[in-house]
């Protein structure tokens, strides 16, 4: 089964951020306002184009196309090493269903609160409506409603939380991540070739895979210098798929990247790629995940549909032989995959500090 806490979860009051914003549209209860070394900065915020990085794109059909091979091969695995975020174009998924499981997360944030309700996040779990990753009752809150749902393999999936409302939500999910599931395959092919890997050595590894969505929606909020979309953190999964709503026109994505955030410039149809912490322990470091938060905007409203794409719970994991030497000693230890899950979903998200599950430190 999906992990889940072990120990009883005490959360407090969760206000939701889209009734906030109905009820008091210029109010940041205090559990969502952020301590000085955690807000994001007003020029971070309001002026994401100051910032002149942007994270490499990756053509996918140029991978396919014998000339263009080694370019874009050797764009993958720098985009891996050296920012573990790119954007892919060219994917291959249809842009009609892309847009169409945009509109069925758009139409489900829009349902009336109560109609929501009846599908719960348990305190200390990540899947259903609420906000995943609280632990406490005096923890800082997210500006972010979530709906997370298990998809792959069946057994993960909790019936109960799929809605009936929208009326196609649940065929159009399923059709989606079937369709997203054949891409993180097709690069992990890829990222295998990039390392000089047998294309299929992370099929092969990561038995039935696991497979969740979870859509966030960040409404506006009055005060964006003072809270979080998304709390700074790395993905304990081996790839993440993120989709930027169109509707959304903010930029609210950012990296950590040489110690400054970053904001991710949203491309139309692409679709944007992260390393999880699981790549970066397969590849023994060389490549790496990285801290991402999400920022909100004063005036709009933000929607993204992130999908989590990992090993079999029952995998045991550690750096692949072929990455290991004496130039490259071993940075982690093996492990089972179902204990990190575990330890990552019942720890709040705090930067990379949930790596350290993993790392073999010198004595």
């Amino acid at each position: 089964m999906a992990p889940v806490p072990s120990f009883p979860v005490k959360v407090g009051h969760i206000d939701d951020v889209q009734e906030l914003k109905k009820i008091k549209p210029s109010s940041i209860p205090e559990r969502f306002v952020r301590d000085m070394i955690e807000r994001p900065k007003l020029a971070t915020v309001t002026t994401p184009s100051s910032c002149n990085l942007n994270i490499p794109v990756v053509d996918l059909s140029k991978i396919s196309n014998s000339q263009d091979f080694h370019n874009e091969i050797m764009k993958l695995s720098t985009s891996c090493e050296e920012w573990g975020f790119f954007q892919v174009i060219n994917h291959g998924i249809d842009l009609d269903l892309l847009e169409k499981m945009e509109k069925i997360s758009m139409e489900f944030f829009m349902l009336p609160l109560e109609e929501k309700q009846k599908y719960p996040m348990a305190p200390g779990t990540v899947q259903g409506y609420g906000q995943a990753f609280v632990f406490s009752e005096d923890q800082k809150l997210d500006w972010c409603n979530m709906f997370a749902l298990g998809v792959e393999p069946h057994f993960i999936r909790n019936p109960k939380l799929w809605p009936t409302k929208p009326l196609d939500f649940s065929e159009t999910v399923d059709i989606y991540s079937r369709e997203i599931r054949k891409l993180c395959k097709n690069l992990l092919k890829y990222i295998a070739m990039s390392l000089g890997l047998n294309e299929d050595i992370f099929e092969e590894m990561f038995g039935v895979a696991v497979q969740a969505v979870r859509m966030n929606y960040y409404p506006a909020c009055p005060r964006p210098d003072l809270v979080l979309g998304l709390s700074p953190h790395s993905d304990g999964s081996a790839l993440t798929v993120l989709q930027q709503g169109k509707c959304s026109s903010s930029v609210g994505l950012q990296i950590l990247k040489d110690n400054v955030w970053v904001p991710v410039q949203p491309i139309p149809n692409a679709l944007v790629i992260n390393i999880g912490d699981t790549i970066e322990v397969l590849t023994n470091g060389r490549y790496k995940s990285v801290e991402h938060r999400a920022v909100t905007h004063q005036e709009k409203d933000r929607l993204s549909i992130v999908t989590f794409y990992a090993p079999s719970y029952e995998i045991e994991l550690g750096p692949l032989a072929e990455l290991v030497d004496e130039n490259n000693p071993c940075k982690y230890k093996r492990y089972n995959h179902g204990e990190y899950s575990m330890h990552y979903v019942t720890n709040k998200l705090q930067g990379k500090k949930t790596l350290e599950f993993a790392k073999i430190y010198d004595n």
